[in-house]
Formats: structure tokens, C-alpha cells, sequence
């Protein structure tokens, strides 16, 4: 059962993390009459709301894997009518969304990665180490595995790469010896066991800083039960391939390994693919990208102020200079069919 809050306005849940930032850099592709924008991780409709009043000719399509997502966007996003889109889709299906709904190349992708305000305040979904709740984790709950499901059954060599892999957790052997240990007794099902199980494993001196012991294992989880960091390592060639010349793209990364994913995959289109050394460089090996930010932007102290989750917040942006290069083009293509 939703917990009591469920019952406020969908904009009074949710507060969008770097909202102006992001319109800012949005602004100058988005002006174009007929621009449209995917909003790729649509979660409670907060940035696409902005975006459609900000801009009078703006569509929106917004993806989302989460159906309860999807129906309180669509709710908040109804007086624009159909300006906005709502699809059900994990954001690496992308091209193919656009192919069909739009039939050409959009002026902007926003995408803000990790776990939403949706998921995170609504304890049955188990992503919260703050919550006793079911041991779930999946950003779409009408399918796949659960994080119950990988503690339970994964051999304890792959619990220790998941949690090392994805959580960076130092102390993943002891966390999973403990883990393969306590479900040969009764099957893990609550998170409040696997908040017992990381206390009891990680020496009392490294709880002292660095917060809540278990982020890091629970991080791992949710990575791992969602498939996220494959995901979005199909997403951001895609995403980009889906640019029209002069569209703009920005993603917001919460944990230093999706920053890391989407630095590699903006950097790439910015760089000059020519061998080094030739006289003059092909037009086909020039960037099809322009960095609009330096390095990874973060939250100033008023936006920290106003949304404390916007703490590990890393956005970086690019706008497209060109189509991509055939070569290049054909290597996506296939990476992420």
C-alpha cells in the first residue's frame, strides 16, 4: 500500500533537480517551431512540466519504465494536451521511439539517471535503507528479477562483483559471506535484514563516516536488478544519434560510475576521430559534438538548500555540430540493437 503522501499533488512530491540549469541549456534548441524534446527519465513530470510552459511550441515525449511514473506525469502534464506524449519504455529504446512517433530528429534529450522521488519516498518498493520493506529494487515492478531474487539465488563469487562493481563496497566478500550464510537458514525478504546483514559485516570504525553503511550495497542492487549501467550504455549513443543539427542533449548522473559512462560517450562525439599527425583533417573524422559544459556541473548551495537530493547530482551537456559520420553511425547502430 502507498504510503500517506500519496494523496498530495504530484508537483508538491517532487522537486526537479538543477530545473533552471537544465532549461537554460535546453533553451537555445528549443526554440525552433516545431521542437521536440524526449525527456528520457520522465519519473513525476517535474522538468517536462517546466519545458512545455517555458516553450509554446515545445513537444514532449516522455519515456518511463515505471507505470505508476507514467500515470502521475500524464496526470500533472493533461493541460497541455497533446504536446505531451507519455510512453512506456526503457530510455535505451530511444531511437526507436522517436522513429515512430516523431519520424525525424528531435531538438533534446534530458535525461536524470538513478532511482526517482517516486521510488525512493514509496517504502513496498524497496529501494530505501531507511525502510523496513520488501526486498524489490525493480524501477518497473511488472517484471524481472528482484533484489530478493539476486540475494537469494546469485553464488556468492557474483554477489561480491556486483557489490564491488557497482557499489565500489570495500568490504564485499564479508557482506556476502554473510548474505549466502543467513538465506542457507530462511530465504532473505525485508530490507531491514540486508541493513543488519551490512552492519554486522563492516567494522564498526568504517560506519563512522561516509553515511548510511548499506547506500553502497543497496546501490549495487538497484544497478544490478535494473540493468542500469547497460542501459545507459546503449542510451547515450542512441540519444545522441537521435539529435537533429544544433539539438542538445543533458544528463544528470547521481553516481560516479553512470558519470563516468556519460563523460566517455560526450567526450567521444567532441573529439576529432582523425588519425593523429594527418595535414588536414577529414570532414567525416571532425567532432559531431560541442561540450556546453566544463567537466561535471553540480548544485550550488541554494539548490542544496531547496532539494537535498540534488547532493551527488554531476550534469554535463553537449549540443550536436553535424550529422554523425557514416562509420560511426553504423558502430552505434549495431551496439545498441
Amino acid at each position: 500500500m502507498a504510503d500517506d503522501d500519496d494523496d498530495r499533488p504530484t508537483a508538491s512530491r517532487h522537486t526537479p533537480v538543477l530545473l533552471e540549469r537544465c532549461v537554460d541549456l535546453l533553451a537555445p534548441a528549443l526554440t525552433e517551431p516545431g521542437a521536440v524534446l524526449v525527456d528520457a527519465t520522465l519519473g513525476m513530470g517535474g522538468h517536462a512540466e517546466a519545458l512545455l510552459a517555458r516553450f509554446d511550441d515545445l513537444r514532449v515525449i516522455g519515456l518511463d519504465r515505471d507505470l505508476e511514473a507514467i500515470a502521475l506525469a500524464s496526470e500533472r502534464l493533461h493541460p497541455f494536451g497533446a504536446r505531451f506524449t507519455p510512453v512506456h519504455a526503457v530510455y535505451d529504446e530511444i531511437l526507436d521511439v522517436v522513429q515512430e512517433l516523431v519520424g525525424r530528429p528531435v531538438q533534446g534529450v534530458l535525461a536524470d539517471l538513478g532511482v526517482s522521488s517516486l521510488q525512493l519516498d514509496e517504502p513496498e518498493r524497496g529501494f530505501s535503507y531507511a525502510q523496513d520493506a520488501p526486498l524489490d529494487m525493480r524501477m518497473d515492478p511488472s517484471q524481472g528479477l528482484t533484489a530478493a531474487d539476486v540475494l537469494n539465488t546469485y553464488p556468492e563469487a557474483e554477489i561480491v562483483r556486483i557489490l564491488r562493481q557497482f557499489g565500489e563496497e570495500r568490504f564485499a566478500p564479508r557482506i556476502a559471506r554473510i548474505i549466502v550464510a543467513q538465506r542457507a537458514t530462511a530465504p532473505l525478504s525485508r530490507t531491514g535484514e540486508l541493513v543488519q546483514i551490512v552492519r554486522a559485516a563492516i567494522p564498526a570504525v568504517a560506519r563512522t563516516t561516509g553515511g548510511n553503511p548499506a547506500k553502497r550495497t543497496f546501490q549495487a542492487l538497484r544497478i544490478e536488478v535494473n540493468g542500469e549501467l547497460g542501459v545507459l550504455e546503449r542510451t547515450l549513443p542512441a540519444a545522441i544519434e537521435t539529435l537533429a543539427v544544433g539539438g542538445r542533449i543533458v544528463v544528470m548522473s547521481y553516481q560516479s560510475l553512470e558519470d563516468r559512462l556519460v563523460k566517455r560517450a560526450l567526450a567521444r562525439g567532441a573529439t576529432s576521430s582523425a588519425p593523429v599527425g594527418l595535414p588536414v583533417e577529414p570532414e567525416t573524422h571532425r567532432p559531431f559534438l560541442t561540450l556546453l559544459t566544463r567537466g561535471a556541473e553540480q548544485a550550488d548551495e541554494a539548490e542544496l538548500a531547496a532539494n537535498p537530493r540534488s547532493a551527488s547530482v554531476r550534469l554535463r551537456a553537449a549540443q550536436r555540430l553535424r550529422p554523425t559520420p557514416d562509420h560511426l553511425r553504423q558502430h552505434t547502430l549495431r551496439r545498441i540493437a
